[in-house]
């Protein structure tokens, strides 16, 4: 179910990833990167299901062979939690 944290509290790991996030700008954050901060692909998953963040799915290649990346970025609902 998705849920919106506008009116909620974030509890810390979601502000620090939020962080994170919003540091990163426009270029976004690849998923690799928000893995080596520590955060767990579950904390990715709420953050994206509450509408505080979009994941984008990429395919670029390393040589012949595509792989699979994600680049992610925070919302402007994502701002505005962090902001409250």
């Amino acid at each position: 179910m998705s849920v919106l944290y506008e009116d909620q509290q974030l509890s810390a790991e979601q502000r620090r990833a939020l962080e994170l996030l919003a540091d990163a700008g426009e270029q976004s954050c690849t998923g690799a990167t928000f893995l080596a901060y520590g955060f767990k692909v579950d904390l990715l998953a709420e953050l994206v299901g509450g509408g505080l963040a979009v994941a984008h799915r990429q395919l670029p290649k390393a040589g012949e062979w595509p792989i699979e990346a994600a680049r992610i970025m925070i919302t402007d609902a994502g701002r505005r939690a962090l902001q409250g």
